[in-house]
């Protein structure tokens, strides 16, 4: 509870550099108070860097838990709702996602040292700065980091007693209309309205989605003009997507190229671009038995776990091997937590001990051959 608060109760927002320092300092220290050896590694363009720690041990699998420590938060957040509990939850900034997981990662390792377990050839902690913007500085580390792993253990929060086995890939459309400026009061005719025909083509693109394929396609930001007198001759817009199947980038864009040629403003130019951010994380044979050794794992505390996929993107996406089938990968093993990215978020403290006795579990269990 104590590491939690401490967590929390730091500013961490993507692009809050200073609060990324102080908290990957904690995360460093703490590691190394465990046993680690730890690295703090600079991955632009992200302003926080990533925190490794490397255990090594006496057996053969080569385990990898990684967890992010970036909120969506602004700075002066943690100072207006600092960490608190409330019955059996705690609340505060980013108090499940996913600091709550990256808490549980020290602790499953406290508790393995404590243990004496040394059953692999290498446990590798990653700790992640910029998950919460599509992790454009660590996406190659983890990338590259788990290639030389055969277990991945990632820490995004559940809503329930559940493990994630599937997570969507994430992509952003971009759309953007040039028209010409003009005096809205003395001379609009002479203008040719950005925002007009930006209206008309989100219209036009509104169903670019495909239910039978799993792929979501909502327009979310808009920007026209900078004064109210002038006929805007810029306007942009930016949807968000979620895929299951990467050739919908390809299947999105030549469909919105072909139904922006037909303007409603004369002598406008519009241009769209589809831009991958996160590729899914499919469900696979692999992941699937990490699934069920962590439902064999809770049989041994009386208790189920559900194994589900979700539509939010996670870096599962980047550390799963679409082409390889690996390594083995399972989402969702941090804190139970809910109202995430939003004031009400809480994480639930009656998870805590059934989810470190999980983490500590799957450990040593992947530690043995036999899991092969």
């Amino acid at each position: 509870m104590r590491d939690l608060a401490t967590l929390v109760n730091i500013d961490s927002g993507t692009d809050d550099a200073g609060g990324l320092s102080q908290v990957g300092q904690v995360l460093a220290q703490r590691l190394e108070e465990i046993g680690a050896a730890v690295e703090v590694l600079a991955i632009p363009p992200a302003a926080g860097k990533v925190v490794r720690g490397t255990f090594e041990g006496t057996g053969r699998s080569k385990i990898m838990l990684m967890a992010h420590f970036d909120t969506v938060f602004a700075q002066g957040e943690a100072a207006r709702r600092p960490f608190r509990v409330a019955g059996n939850r705690a609340l505060g900034p980013g108090v499940a996602d996913a600091k709550g997981g990256a808490t549980l990662v020290l602790h499953a390792l406290d508790v393995m040292v404590r243990r004496g377990f040394r059953n692999f050839k290498t446990l590798t902690v990653l700790f992640n700065p910029d998950e919460e913007t599509g992790s454009l500085g660590s996406h190659r580390a983890i990338r590259e980091l788990s290639a030389k792993h055969d277990y991945v253990l990632s820490y995004e929060p559940p809503d329930a007693e559940r493990v994630i086995v599937g997570t969507k890939g994430v992509a952003y459309v971009h759309l953007l209309v040039k028209g010409r400026a003009s005096h809205a009061g003395a001379a609009p005719e002479k203008g040719r309205n950005a925002a007009i025909e930006l209206s008309h083509q989100i219209v036009q693109l509104k169903d670019l989605g495909d239910a039978t394929k799993g792929t979501t396609v909502n327009w979310t930001l808009l920007r026209s003009g900078d004064r109210i007198n002038i006929i805007p001759d810029q306007a942009s817009a930016t949807a968000d997507m979620r895929i299951l199947e990467m050739s919908e980038i390809g299947r999105v864009q030549d469909d919105a190229n072909r139904l922006v040629r037909k303007h409603f403003v004369p002598d406008t130019q519009v241009t769209v671009n589809v831009e991958g951010r996160r590729p899914a994380f499919g469900r696979n044979p692999r992941t699937d038995k990490l699934a069920l050794l962590a439902a064999s794992v809770y049989r041994e505390l009386n208790r189920s776990i559900e194994p589900v996929a979700m539509g939010y993107g996670t870096d599962a996406g980047f550390a799963f091997d679409a082409a390889k089938g690996k390594p083995a990968v399972l989402e969702g093993l941090g804190i139970v937590g809910g109202g995430l990215h939003a004031p009400e978020e809480w994480a639930d403290l009656d998870s805590v001990a059934p989810r470190l006795y999980l983490t500590v579990r799957m450990m040593e269990l992947l530690g043995e051959a036999a899991f092969e």
